[in-house]
């Protein structure tokens, strides 16, 4: 079955109580017990189990080609249970523009328990190879990266890593399964924050993990999620598993309205550069075409000057909504540079652009307008 069916398909069929196409919303927190102190339905209180969190895991698992998924109340508690399955003394190599709250997870909290970090530039695998040590357990992915949008190997980089002993992880995120399959090239662990393109509508919040195999790092994941409470709640994974079923038409119009506007931008007077991989002078362009369906629906671009005037073309759209985020049906805006604090890799010129699925001639049109507003 193809992953377009999948998706749709990803209720499991009709409820089995009621006949319903859609699965109804379990919020209930705890369950009954049979005379006997079993549990007939499956359940017993909501922190270990709830029909929606299994059925939004089970989906997530079979999309994204894996053994078995861990559902998390964001994208962060995913990543934060992935890492909590380290011990102290281990060491993670990671993308030196890795998303803000990944580096600052990192360098916050898991280096005050003894879990050291090294931060290096992924698309250079000598690099990646060279940061290896004999304490390396896990090897971390992000492609393409927030905010800079630049592509890394997968395959290549899962190697590296197996060699020296360690996992390979990849964040997804910006890709989805629908684009981009990690296990399929050698990860070991894929990582969502499923309220970006998965849930689709900047409604829910939440995270997942999927696992290649159902092993004993897994199972220490899983521990985390129930014995911590690091759960999402029941109306969230309804939401997020009814976004599953229009993913496939909605990352298309993603990717075409962002490679069009790409193109606008490439070709603009007042645009001095556009991070992109679609376009064929991206240097992640040929990498991305390889591992990739499509290019995605995230891209940035550089105007001249700094902050102000990166501001100044902010405060000129009208249908891009200054806002954080992306994967949502709004187009969105967001210079990330003052949105990370000083410790950002994004340079004061950057602006991010989380393409929507608005007409992109109004889209571009926008740009346009706020751009010759900003620099005549």
């Amino acid at each position: 079955m193809r992953i377009e069916t999948l998706a749709v398909q990803s209720t499991g069929g009709p409820d089995r109580a009621s006949g319903a196409i859609i699965p109804p919303i379990t919020l209930s927190t705890t369950f009954e017990r049979a005379a006997d102190g079993s549990y007939p339905g499956g359940f017993d209180y909501t922190r270990s189990g709830n029909p929606n969190r299994n059925a939004l895991e089970a989906a997530l698992a079979t999309l994204e080609g894996g053994a078995v998924a861990a559902a998390f109340p964001s994208g962060t508690a995913a990543t934060f249970g992935i890492v909590f399955s380290l011990l102290p003394g281990d060491h993670i190599v990671a993308p030196d523009d890795a998303y803000y709250g990944t580096a600052v997870l990192l360098r916050t909290l898991f280096e005050e328990r003894g879990v050291e970090a090294s931060f290096v530039d992924m698309t250079d695998l000598d690099s990646v190879a060279a940061a290896m040590r004999p304490n390396t357990k896990l090897v971390w992915i992000e492609t393409p990266s927030n905010p800079l949008i630049r592509v890394s190997d997968i395959a290549a980089l899962a190697d590296i890593a197996h060699e020296g002993g360690a996992i390979a992880v990849c964040d997804n995120s910006w890709a989805t399964p629908l684009l981009q399959r990690p296990i399929d090239l050698g990860a070991d662990l894929v990582m969502h924050s499923t309220t970006k393109y998965l849930a689709g509508h900047s409604d829910a919040m939440g995270g997942a993990v999927m696992a290649k195999e159902e092993n004993e790092r897994f199972a220490r994941i899983r521990r985390m999620q129930e014995a911590a409470g690091s759960v999402p709640a029941p109306f969230d994974c309804w939401l997020i598993r009814r976004g599953l079923e229009s993913l496939a038409p909605r990352m298309a119009m993603h990717c075409a309205n962002a490679m069009e506007i790409a193109r606008f931008l490439e070709a603009h007077p007042k645009v001095e550069a556009v991070h992109f991989p679609g376009l064929e002078n991206d240097p992640g362009h040929e990498i991305a075409s390889r591992q990739m369906r499509d290019y995605g629906g995230m891209l940035a671009f550089d105007v001249p000057g700094g902050q102000a005037e990166a501001f100044a073309v902010t405060d000129g759209v009208r249908i891009f909504a200054r806002a954080t985020s992306l994967g949502g049906t709004h187009s969105l805006i967001e210079h990330r540079a003052s949105a990370e604090g000083p410790t950002s890799q994004a340079p004061q010129n950057l602006l991010r652009l989380a393409v929507g699925l608005e007409h992109p001639d109004d889209l571009k049109e926008d740009l346009d307008r706020a751009l010759l507003a900003a620099f005549g």
